[in-house]
């Protein structure tokens, strides 16, 4: 590892771009003064001796809250990233200030999770440490100051590339590398579920952690299956829109959604739909309606068609099959709004998400568009020509503001120390 001393060793250094390029692609040279500053701000508190580490957002490209109950998804890095440059400290504390919020320090030592630090990136942190020590992996200290451009409560994952870029930090720093990339993905599922409090699935974290596109199959969580998919849709551009919103006060409401399915597998007593098979749940939805809700029941059938779409989207995918791929999506994105119903909350009167998707499809060369990650409030996602995707976004920013429409690209590597 080559440790950074000085601001000439990155202003200077003749890999920079080559070492950014595949974590930012044609924006890499932008990112040589944002990469400055963070070093600047480091060592005006802390050593100036360390390293950089970057862990990016994720999009979700099908597979709509199916990884909880072992299901399929497609989901992928993106260029956006969670930055940090860390220093090594001989004690077992971890020291993080990020950009915008005070710092804080963890106490290495000890690592029970506490109701206090439950939805703080406190809690984050001691849970990630205490995943590796239960693994037998090795922590340490390091003070950390970090900066993101992964935009909070927009449906690219904040949290979870927070939470991998802590476990990257103790991969490389304390482990020689030896993590897997799924493993830093539990490990970052493990600290949100048991730490934070919020009962996510891995395909966040996972998405993250791998880099590129990937078709996950989450039928064993502890050891899931993961296939490489290369991206063949170049003329296209992602735009994500933040709708507005706040998901802080959601948490129930994902959390049903988990429940509500689960509770159908009960009945079939398993604990989760993927052990369920899909003919023996539709022959039996004349008994189960006595025993559930109907917004479970159909819940249960979105996750069955959904893991059937993503092994069609996958297909187009690898054939290059446009048509086939926007047409998947497109009826995903019907299925969350009527089956899933995460398109808004249930008192929710405002409805930006089913805003956001009507106007999209009024939009030319939209050719696909969806509710994106979690839903309730939040983002969509669309997938626009490339000649129309500067008309599409400026309409779009005259609707929800021009801070809250982006363009994406997919990140070929996962969290990762960038070596300069």
């Amino acid at each position: 590892m080559k440790k950074i001393t000085s601001v000439t060793d990155i202003t200077s250094s003749p890999s920079f771009i080559e070492a950014t390029s595949p974590l930012y692609g044609n924006s890499a040279e932008g990112q040589l003064l944002r990469y400055v500053r963070l070093y600047e701000k480091h060592t005006e508190n802390y050593p100036s001796e360390g390293y950089f580490f970057s862990s990016p957002g994720r999009i979700e490209v099908i597979g709509n809250h199916t990884d909880h109950n072992h299901g399929k998804v497609v989901a992928a890095a993106i260029s956006l990233d969670t930055l940090a440059f860390v220093s090594v400290t001989a004690n077992k504390t971890v020291t993080i200030a990020s950009e915008g919020y005070s710092a804080f320090t963890v106490d290495l030592n000890n690592l029970d999770a506490a109701p206090e630090e439950r939805a703080t990136s406190i809690g984050l942190v001691r849970g990630v440490a205490n995943w590796f020590t239960e693994k037998g992996y090795k922590i340490g200290g390091f003070t950390a100051t970090v900066t993101s451009n992964v935009f909070k409560g927009a449906g690219v994952s904040s949290s979870a590339s927070f939470e991998v870029l802590v476990g990257e930090i103790f991969n490389i720093l304390y482990n020689n590398g030896a993590v897997t990339n799924i493993e830093q993905a539990q490990a970052a599922q493990y600290a949100e579920n048991e730490y934070f409090g919020k009962p996510c699935g891995l395909m966040d974290q996972s998405a993250i952690a791998l880099g590129g596109v990937s078709l996950i199959d989450f039928k064993e969580v502890e050891k899931p299956s993961v296939v490489n998919v290369s991206w063949a849709f170049d003329n296209l551009e992602i735009i994500i829109t933040n709708t507005g919103g706040n998901h802080a006060d959601l948490t129930d409401d994902y959390a049903a959604i988990r429940y509500e399915m689960e509770e159908v597998a009960k009945y079939f007593e398993a604990d989760n739909l993927r052990e369920v098979d899909a003919q023996k749940f539709y022959q039996s939805v004349a008994e189960l309606q006595n025993k559930v809700s109907g917004r479970a029941i159909l819940r249960a059938a979105h996750f069955y068609d959904e893991n059937q779409r993503v092994e069609k989207a996958v297909a187009a995918i690898t054939y290059k099959n446009l048509d086939g791929f926007t047409n998947m999506i497109n009826e995903s994105g019907n299925s969350s709004y009527k089956l899933l119903q995460n398109c808004y909350a249930p008192a929710d009167t405002a409805q930006r998400i089913p805003l956001a998707i009507m106007l999209s499809k009024k939009q030319d060369g939209v050719k696909a568009v969806r509710v994106h990650g979690g839903g309730f409030e939040g983002t969509v996602i669309a997938y626009v020509e490339k000649s129309d995707a500067e008309r599409y976004a400026k309409f779009m920013k005259s609707v929800f503001g021009d801070g809250n429409v982006f363009k994406l690209s997919i990140r070929p590597t996962g969290a990762c120390y960038v070596e300069l």
